[in-house]
């Protein structure tokens, strides 16, 4: 939630699968910003009074047939506007200017030559590394625009208005292979719009408190904890909120990594935060029994929270709200957000929840990053080693196991996992992966131990780099730390003959795998 006196930067969404990155390199700014639809009327941004708007990129062409169109005003209004990609040409089209099919597609990387200095280039180093995505290109510029920059295969790569007030990009800023783009998206948020940085976590950390604290008036909140550190800052600032009137519940629900309930309940315990302790671990996997979609595994996950939260009430008291540490990335794979961006999968405490909830749903971190929501743990003084451990899914181990989900395969999953994390601790690598794990495929091979034939469990390993968890690259293990886990995993964890390592990143994959 933002403070309103706090300046506000808008992203309309075009479809662009990095409309989300725009906006985290946004809020690196200490800039709040949201994204809306492509189709949102002007009346309703007006009334957020925003300092200035970006248009996102998309898959569409802007002179195809349902091509998505925002309200022109956006573009010829009085806001500062700058348009990515797709963006710059609907911009284009809007004002004018003409856009063409290229004869080459222009993707991956490219040198942009900057002929002309604005208040959007200035000190950009030059030529700009960038890249490029894009079927389309510019045939002739609007009235009005000059062309700023090019590359070999785009006369107008960055083009700006007489004014300085309108830009466009052929190329995404938002992505870490454009090496200049945070400096790009600083001059044209900092600079062109003007707007302070005073959007921190200490700021969302005082905002929110007053906000749940007017919300829920003396009222009691259930508080879904896992453990996780989504969870645990979200159990602690509903504590600094509204103290008593939060009910921690912890739900062992059977797909939890080995050990962690116990490490769970001494965690909260270190916090003074008292659990209210639930083993529904049958009635989980009960329900998961022969559930091999994984879209499915989550429906039946949140259903199943949902369920067993109803019956815990009974034993802790009525409860007005439910508290959950939902994030913006759930959310983004979860629906198209405020767009035709494509769903990539459901969550199980967003798309997976009835919709006949019982509760009013209290989401803080709805609109936060990872890493954001890490900033607010060490706001709130959890210990380094809590805010920084590696994100777990909500769903748990369901979505690790690959396949049916049985008591046996999580025993084996478990064991090959601790040992890989043991491993990454021993070797001082632990803290410098974005997130780890193994995965257990449903597949059995060969394979030859004591002389004799075995056909038995694959288990991969993943562990992978990120700033925000929108993308990923996977993460070049030492060899010697990677044989080691291997080793161990196949001589210490009965059922498994052979490891592999994951190195797909995120795109075309997803961190995990189901």
């Amino acid at each position: 939630m933002r403070d309103p006196s706090q300046d506000l930067i808008v992203i309309l969404d075009f479809g662009s699968q990095t409309t989300q990155l725009i906006a985290r390199r946004v809020r690196e700014l200490n800039v709040y910003c949201e994204i809306h639809p492509y189709h949102v009327s002007p009346d309703a941004i007006d009334a957020l009074n925003p300092s200035g708007i970006i248009l996102s990129g998309g898959p569409a062409s802007v002179y195809e047939d349902g091509a998505p169109h925002c309200s022109r005003e956006f573009v010829t209004g009085h806001r500062p506007v700058l348009g990515i990609c797709y963006g710059m040409q609907l911009m284009t089209h809007f004002l004018g200017g003409e856009v063409a099919p290229t004869t080459e597609r222009e993707y991956g990387h490219a040198l942009v030559e900057v002929s002309q200095r604005t208040r959007l280039t200035a000190n950009i180093v030059d030529p700009l590394h960038v890249w490029m995505s894009h079927g389309d290109r510019l045939h002739r510029l609007p009235d009005g625009f000059t062309a700023i920059g090019r590359t070999e295969n785009a006369p107008v790569a960055i083009m700006a208005d007489a004014d300085e007030r309108r830009f466009g990009l052929q190329f995404h800023p938002e992505v870490v292979h454009t090496k200049e783009g945070h400096e790009l998206l600083s001059n044209f948020v900092l600079g062109v719009c003007e707007c302070s940085p005073t959007w921190t976590m200490e700021s969302f950390v005082e905002t929110n408190i007053a906000a749940i604290r007017a919300k829920t008036r003396g009222k009691r909140v259930l508080s879904a904890t896992s453990g996780g550190v989504d969870s645990t800052v979200l159990a602690k600032l509903m504590r600094e909120a509204i103290g008593d009137d939060v009910v921690c519940l912890f739900v062992d629900n059977g797909l939890l990594r080995k050990d962690e309930a116990e490490q769970v309940r001494a965690m909260f315990a270190d916090i003074n935060i008292d659990l209210h302790f639930v083993d529904a671990t049958d009635r989980f996997l009960d329900a998961l029994a022969g559930v091999v979609d994984p879209e499915e595994k989550r429906r039946i996950i949140g259903a199943t929270f949902i369920a067993v939260f109803e019956d815990a009430v009974a034993e802790i008291g009525e409860v007005d709200f439910l508290a959950q540490g939902t994030l913006y990335p759930d959310v983004i794979e979860s629906v198209a957000v405020g767009g035709p961006s494509s769903t990539i999968k459901t969550h199980h405490n967003v798309g997976g929840l009835p919709e006949d909830l019982r509760f009013e749903l209290i989401e803080p971190f709805r609109e936060l990053f990872k890493d954001e929501v890490r900033a607010v743990g060490r706001e709130l003084d959890i210990p380094k080693d809590m805010v920084g451990r590696h994100p777990f899914p909500g769903p748990g181990l369901a979505v690790r196991v690959l396949g049916d989900i049985t008591r046996e395969r999580l025993d084996v999953l478990r064991e090959a996992d601790a040992i890989f994390i043991e491993e990454l601790h021993a070797a001082g690598l632990y803290d410098s992966i974005w997130q780890a794990f193994a995965v257990l495929l449903p597949i059995n091979t060969v394979g030859v131990m004591g002389d004799a034939r075995t056909y038995e469990n694959v288990v991969a390993l993943r562990a992978v780099h990120s700033r925000d968890g929108m993308t990923a690259d996977w993460s070049p293990l030492p060899h010697d730390l990677l044989g080691r886990a291997s080793n161990r995993i196949i001589n210490e964890v009965a059922g498994v003959n052979r490891v592999c390592y994951d190195i797909s990143s995120k795109p075309p994959a997803t961190i995990e795998w189901e």
